[in-house]
């Protein structure tokens, strides 16, 4: 605490899901998952890059589309069959941690089946096994927004409260299957995109509601619950087991100091950290009360709610950080492009290509707001740079944009373990190029390691290193003291 450098057991790695990057989406049992159903759609054809809430009938139109090449996370990085190439790569950047997500499709492909799939156990069983092989701790998600299909489709996903019941089945039967191979752990990817894009972050059809707020915020009471239940089934299981939540933290500013931007800015501030809130303190804060009335939203409960939330805690909380956000309450204020998180134009901060504002200073005011509020360990599992990277005659990547964007963060990081905040750990989202979430393109590279595949899924899938990836080792091997 208050050091002038990293803790000597900081974890440092990189970040990827097993919806971007695995593949063989219809090999050995898997089933689908509403990952597998997002379309890719270049560039010139959407309004920014916001996940996409599908509706029912789209999802039926889909499910009859024979052309798999329309559908890019089926394939992804074809990690399935390469794992031990990637991994292989990691280590060599030297890492000691590798966030990844495990499919609960590859599990239970039905998501309500009786049984397991155990030719999806064995493919993690694999994976670890890999990990193990060069000291590299697993930090597993149990939800990358890629809940099965049929679950969406069957139940309305999380709109529903039996899917507490399938998703603690799982998460039992995966701690018990890796309990001497895994004990740092995160239930649901972003959570609090569920207030955003509620199918992606748990296969919620909207138009099955007349008030769709209220449908997205009941669905996020449900995964509260169950993320409670296995908070406290990962510790029943395994005593050393550490469970954390995952927020997508975009911080807010207010565009000037009108007083109602500022209200506007805190506000936003709190519905993002709202999800927080419950996984933390175990209990619904007023403001979000006052919200839910003024917006005719009402959350059904069961009996037994509110005990199991203030029980049963998160151990650490973890965090995806791109850029900050800025409010106005001037309606007509220059908007930036449509995204999970959006905003105004912050004059002062520079844009990337995907109209993402790159802000350093603000991860350290965000590391320093949610240390101050929770006191509780964080972890940095997301953060990087999505940029069109160029792959000269050579071979040679030369992304120094990435290195700059990266050494800029990691600075910031250090002033906030100045500041007194405990951080555990920095996951780069991702070390290797993979399927974009939002667009399912390829061409939003974040790898150390360039991929070769464009966004219509052509190529040798050869993997190369970026400058960066050099960079990146001598950055892990000095444990941040070395930045170039």
């Amino acid at each position: 605490m208050n050091s002038n450098r990293f803790p000597k057991d900081f974890l440092w790695g990189g970040a990827i899901s097993a919806c971007q990057t695995e593949g063989a989406y219809n090999l050995d049992g898997r089933g689908l998952s509403i990952a597998d159903m997002v379309k890719f759609v270049p560039k010139e054809q959407r309004k920014g890059d916001k996940p996409h809430n599908a509706t029912r009938e789209e999802i039926q139109e889909m499910l009859k589309d024979e052309n798999d090449n329309h559908f890019p996370k089926r394939h992804g990085i074809d990690f399935y069959h390469r794992y031990k190439e990637d991994i292989k790569l990691f280590a060599e950047m030297g890492f000691n941690v590798l966030r990844l997500s495990i499919s609960w499709s590859r599990i239970f492909p039905n998501g309500d089946d009786e049984e397991p799939n155990e030719e999806g156990l064995k493919f993690y069983d694999n994976v670890f096994d890999e990990c193990k092989k060069y000291n590299i701790k697993p930090l597993v998600t149990l939800c990358h927004y890629d809940t099965p299909l049929n679950l969406a489709l069957k139940y309305n996903g999380w709109a529903n409260r039996k899917l507490i019941s399938f998703f603690t089945k799982y998460a039992r039967t995966i701690f018990e299957r890796y309990k001497d191979k895994v004990d740092l752990w995160l239930t649901f990817n972003e959570i609090n995109a569920m207030s955003k894009s509620p199918y992606v972050a748990g296969g919620v059809f909207l138009e099955d509601s007349d008030n769709p707020l209220e449908l997205g915020y009941q669905a996020a009471h449900h995964q509260f619950i169950a993320n409670a239940l296995v908070t406290k089934i990962a510790h029943e299981v395994n005593p050393n087991n550490k469970v954390g939540c995952m927020l997508a933290r975009a911080v807010v500013y207010p565009e000037t100091n009108n007083p109602l931007d500022i209200i506007k800015a805190q506000k936003e501030n709190q519905m993002n950290l709202f999800f927080i809130d419950i996984n933390v303190r175990g209990e619904y804060p007023g403001y979000i009360l006052r919200y839910f009335k003024e917006n005719n939203i009402s959350i059904q409960k069961e009996a037994g709610d509110d005990e199991i939330l203030k029980l049963n805690p998160v151990d650490f909380i973890s965090i995806s950080y791109y850029k900050s956000v800025t409010e106005s309450s001037n309606a007509n204020a220059e908007k930036l492009p449509d995204s999970l998180f959006t905003g105004v134009k912050n004059p002062y901060l520079e844009t990337t290509d995907w109209g993402w504002q790159i802000d350093p200073i603000g991860l350290r005011w965000a590391l320093n707001d949610l240390y101050d509020r929770y006191q509780i360990p964080i972890f940095i599992v997301e953060n990087g740079l999505g940029a069109y990277d160029k792959l000269e005659e050579d071979n040679k990547i030369h992304d120094d944009y990435r290195i700059d964007y990266l050494k800029k963060h990691i600075v910031q990081m250090k002033e906030a373990i100045k500041d007194g905040v405990e951080l555990m750990g920095y996951t780069t989202w991702g070390p290797i190029d993979i399927v974009s979430d939002s667009t399912s393109e390829m061409s939003k590279r974040y790898g150390f390691i360039y991929v070769d595949m464009d966004d219509y899924g052509n190529g040798s899938l050869k993997r190369l290193r970026k400058d960066s990836f050099f960079w990146y080792k001598e950055v892990i091997k000095s444990n941040g003291e070395n930045l170039g």
